[in-house]
Order: C-alpha cells, then sequence, then structure tokens
C-alpha cells in the first residue's frame, strides 16, 4: 500500500490466469499489505450481480469538467472527504444530489464500483478486509476484526509460510 492509497501496485492474487499474471513478490520488513479475504459457501466462484451498489472510491487518474449542477456538487463533496479512499453513498445527507452525481460520475469513469458479488441462490458471499504491516521481529495488524475461523470449513490450505503468517496476526 501506498500513502492515501488502499490499492497498491504489489498483489498476492488466489489463482494465476492468463489475463492475471503478477510478479513473485518479497516480503520485507515495514511493507504494509490490504488483504482481501472472500469466503463463500458455495464453490467459491462469484460473479457480479445486479443488485445496487453503494460503495464506491475515486478514480484518481480520471478527471472530467461535469456538466449537471448536483453532479458538480456531489463530486466536490467526495474530493473534499474522500480523496482517495472509499465511501458510502449512505454517508451523504442529500440522497438526490447522491444519486444524479453517481449516475454522472459512472458515466465518466470518475468513480469506481465496489459491486455485490453473489453466488447461487442459497448460498452466502462475504468479504473481509485486513491491513497488515510486516515489522522487524513481528507482522501486526493495523484495522479489521478479528474473524472466528471455527465458522468456516474448507478443502483447500494455504502452504507458503510468510502468507500463513500474515493470516497468523488477523486470528
Amino acid at each position: 500500500m501506498k500513502k492515501h492509497l488502499i490499492d497498491g501496485n504489489k498483489v498476492i492474487i488466489n489463482k494465476e490466469t492468463f489475463e492475471q499474471r503478477v510478479d513473485p513478490q518479497e516480503f520485507a520488513v515495514n511493507d504494509v499489505f490490504a488483504l482481501d479475504v472472500f469466503v463463500s459457501s458455495g464453490e467459491g466462484k462469484t460473479k457480479e450481480t445486479d443488485l445496487r451498489c453503494t460503495i464506491y472510491k475515486r478514480a484518481l487518474d480520471r478527471s472530467y469538467n461535469l456538466k449537471i449542477k448536483q453532479s458538480r456538487q456531489f463530486f466536490n463533496d467526495v474530493l473534499d472527504r474522500y480523496p482517495s479512499f472509499c465511501f458510502s453513498l449512505n454517508s451523504f445527507e442529500d440522497a438526490i444530489n447522491a444519486r444524479i452525481g453517481i449516475k454522472e460520475c459512472l458515466e465518466h469513469e470518475l468513480l469506481v464500483p465496489y459491486p455485490v458479488l453473489t453466488e447461487k441462490a442459497g448460498t452466502f458471499v462475504a468479504q473481509f478486509k485486513f491491513t497488515v504491516m510486516i515489522t522487524k521481529g513481528k507482522t501486526t495488524a493495523l484495522t479489521g476484526l478479528p474473524v472466528d475461523e471455527n465458522q468456516f470449513k474448507s478443502e483447500f490450505s494455504i502452504k507458503d509460510e510468510k502468507i500463513l503468517e500474515l493470516l497468523a496476526v488477523i486470528r
């Protein structure tokens, strides 16, 4: 991670595909990682759903002069309150301006949505996010809530010692 950014260039992906390839990573002291853990009661093959997204983040590399006054007001509010972090539509007092603003901002790719993921009917999908830092003597969890592993069962396991060390911190 970098200062004021929740997404960095270094990534560890669960399953490498032809489209998604990453370079091997070295873990070093003072590295900070955001761990996104997705769990599912189904097969683990999630897909985006048509449910309305309410969590967004700003696309830092995009700019556009919005045409609608309410959209400009909404986007300026986003810039003031959430310059580079995620936000929820529920955090805005004027819901009508927020809806108008979101529509135009998404049309011009000024915001990136965090879509709602689902699987087959009757299954559950959950995401847990943690921020961890590798310090000289240990790995420290900076954010996140404890997760009761007894609630989850899997036929898969992690064998990489460094990743196991990172996961031990969030337990």
